[in-house]
C-alpha cells in the first residue's frame, strides 16, 4: 500500500555516496528523518556532514543509493516549495540595498507563479516570516545594517516564508554571538511547535539544546553514531564537535536560488 505523502519520511537515503572530483566524501549512508523531527549532524572538520545536506537537498549528485524526500524519488521530486534551506553564508547582502523585507519576499517565490504581484496570504506569510526571527522592528531596515546575526536570522526567515514543511540549516549559529544563538534557537522552536521537520548541521548545539530531538555524529563520512546524546570518544556526552566547515563545490540545484548560492 503506498504511503500518503503527509505520512512519508521528508528524507529518507539509502546507501547513499557522494564523490567530489573522484574522492568518496560519503559512503553507504543510511539516514531516515521522521516528520517533525529536530535531527542535528554532528561531526568534525571533514567528516562529511554539510556534503550530506548538500546532497539531501540536491546540491550534490549521489554517485551511488537512493534518496527520497516525502516519499518521492529524487529524480520525480517537484515540490520544493515544501524543502527550505539556509546554506553557510558569509553575508545576506550581495551588494544590491535591500531591506529585511525585500530579502524575505524573495523567498516566497517557491509559492507564486512569475511576475505575479504578491497576494495578501504572500505578504501574511512574510511578515509571520520576519516576526518569528524577531526582526519585525527591523523590517524597513537595509539588511547591510544588520549585523552578521541578525542577517542569519533574516536568511532563516526568507526560507520560512515558503513555509516549508522541511527546513535544512547549515551551521546557521557560525560566527554568531550567543544574544542571536538565542534568538535563532527560539525562532526555530517557533517552527517545530508548528510541525516541522528540522536538519541542523552545527559543531555546538549551545541553545539549540533541548530542541533536538535526535543527533548524528558523522566521522570519515559515514554515520558514527545515531541517539539521543552526542558522544565524544571517551563515551562521555559533550554538546562541542571540533572542527570548522566541511569545503565542497558548489553545485547548482532547484533550492540555488533561494540559498544564496550565487
Amino acid at each position: 500500500m503506498p504511503v500518503s505523502p503527509e505520512a512519508a519520511s521528508p528524507v529518507e537515503v539509502r546507501q547513499g555516496s557522494v564523490a567530489i572530483g573522484g574522492r568518496p566524501i560519503l559512503r553507504g549512508i543510511d539516514l531516515t528523518v521522521a516528520p517533525g523531527e529536530f535531527l542535528a549532524l554532528m561531526g568534525a572538520n571533514g567528516s562529511g556532514k554539510s556534503t550530506l545536506v548538500r546532497a539531501i537537498t540536491g546540491l550534490l549528485p549521489l554517485a551511488s543509493g537512493s534518496l527520497r524526500l516525502f516519499g518521492t524519488p529524487y529524480a520525480d521530486f517537484r515540490d520544493w516549495h515544501r524543502v527550505g534551506f539556509v546554506p553557510q553564508r558569509s553575508t545576506a547582502s550581495s551588494g544590491v540595498p535591500s531591506t529585511v523585507w525585500e530579502v524575505v519576499a524573495s523567498g516566497r517565490i517557491t509559492r507564486r507563479r512569475l511576475f505575479r504581484p504578491l497576494s495578501g496570504q504572500d505578504r501574511k506569510a512574510i511578515a509571520d516570516a520576519i516576526d518569528v526571527v524577531g526582526l519585525a522592528d527591523r523590517a524597513q531596515h537595509g539588511i547591510s545594517q544588520l549585523s552578521g546575526g541578525q542577517q542569519q536570522r533574516a536568511l532563516i526567515a526568507r526560507a520560512l516564508a515558503g513555509e516549508p514543511d522541511l527546513l535544512v540549516l547549515d551551521e546557521p549559529t557560525a560566527g554568531v554571538d550567543l544574544a542571536n544563538q538565542h534568538a535563532l534557537a527560539d525562532a526555530l522552536g517557533v517552527l517545530k511547535s508548528r510541525g516541522a521537520t528540522i536538519v541542523l548541521v552545527a559543531h555546538e548545539l549551545g541553545p539549540m539544546e533541548p530542541l533536538i530531538d535526535r543527533a548524528i555524529v558523522m566521522r570519515d563520512g559515514r554515520v558514527a553514531h545515531s541517539g539521543p546524546a552526542v558522544l565524544g570518544d571517551d563515551g562521555h556526552h559533550h554538546h562541542t564537535v571540533a572542527g570548522t566547515h566541511d569545503h565542497v563545490p558548489h553545485v547548482g540545484s532547484p533550492l540555488d536560488e533561494l540559498g544564496g548560492g550565487r
